[in-house]
């Protein structure tokens, strides 16, 4: 069964196509007896709109883009939420793509993205520089970059104080009394994995300035997932215990989970003979069957903020200032590493 047209609509409820257009469009300047039978008409016949059609004409469809590295990650997916969140009460849908940390994939969506006239885009990207966003950028596509910094003027961004998060993390450990620690990460080409391994080096720095005779070694994993902090794991705790670190910041819950995981099954005792600090305090680690320590990112209020930027820009263009915000962490302390305590940071604009 053919699908019902504009003109059908129209016919059958003895209104112009453009009057079934505006009560699509602009309902509010159509007189409400009026709205009513096109609505009724459009209910009787079944009718949905042709938006690809719509977009060609108007030159933007209801839709943003939401480019993330890894799909998998919970991390991303309450990043989501909150970007949808907003999309939502916009009236705009969210279209999320996956890079899966791969820049040739990253630009095949880029370029699908604009195929469909998308308003806008949130990116997480895969490198640095990016030549494809600064087309878009100059073609008129407000583009926000979401949980990464920039020396770009000419578009906002939101990101979390990575390094002040390492900080928190290698502070803590040091406090509990390690003086062998390993950091987890990887690749480093992966802008927030260096910065937290900064911050935690530096934290160890600032203690041995003090004499405190620390020290962080570190191991660099292909991929920041569960079976990547698996094999990290078997590899500390095949050390002999005189060389072992007795203490693991890993650059993500994943990762933590997966050295947690492994450790144990080696027979070593957590936190006794390794103490565990993740990063992004996803809902698993709480619920891991020794409670993660973790670096809290606010994921949902990351997509919020993001999400407001675009929508922002998509709709006072001419207006438009550009913004950059960056969000503290915060360090949720569970069993893996010491009692439960937190230290508690807030949103810089």
């Amino acid at each position: 069964m053919m699908a019902a047209s504009v003109k059908e609509v129209a016919r059958r409820a003895g209104v112009s196509v453009g009057t079934v257009s505006n009560v699509l469009n602009r309902p509010e300047i159509v007189a409400p007896p009026t709205r009513q039978r096109v609505l009724d008409a459009i209910a009787e016949l079944g009718f949905v709109r042709n938006e690809s059609a719509r977009a060609l004409r108007a030159g933007r469809s209801r839709t943003v883009g939401l480019v993330v590295l890894d799909v998998a990650n919970p991390f991303f997916t309450d990043l989501a939420r909150g970007a949808e969140e907003v999309a939502d009460a916009c009236g705009a849908v969210v279209t999320l793509c996956n890079s899966g940390e791969d820049a040739t994939r990253e630009a095949r969506f880029l370029d699908h993205l604009e195929e469909l006239r998308v308003q806008g885009i949130l990116i997480t990207p895969v490198g640095g520089h990016n030549g494809r966003l600064e087309q878009l950028i100059a073609r008129g596509i407000p583009v926000v970059l979401v949980d990464r910094r920039s020396d770009r003027r000419n578009c906002c961004w939101v990101a979390v104080d990575d390094v002040l998060g390492g900080r928190l993390a290698a502070t803590h450990l040091i406090e509990q009394g390690h003086r062998r620690i390993a950091y987890v990460g990887g690749p480093m080409t992966i802008e927030q994995v260096a910065e937290r391994y900064a911050g935690s080096s530096a934290a160890v720095a600032d203690a041995n300035g003090s004499g405190a005779g620390a020290s962080i070694s570190l191991v660099e994993m292909p991929s920041l997932t569960v079976a990547s902090g698996r094999r990290a794991g078997q590899q500390l705790a095949e050390l002999p215990a005189s060389q072992r670190p007795t203490a693991v910041f890993c650059a993500n819950d994943l990762l933590a989970l997966g050295v947690l995981q492994e450790t144990i099954r080696q027979g070593l005792r957590i936190p006794g003979d390794l103490a565990i600090v993740g990063y992004d305090d996803i809902e698993f680690a709480d619920a891991a069957a020794i409670p993660l320590s973790s670096v809290r990112q606010p994921r949902e209020q990351l997509g919020r903020a993001a999400a407001e930027l675009l929508f922002e820009e998509i709709n006072d263009t001419d207006h438009h200032r550009h913004r950059h915000v960056v969000f503290d962490p915060d360090l949720v302390i569970r069993e893996s590493s010491s009692p439960r305590h937190r230290q508690s940071g807030q949103a810089r604009p």
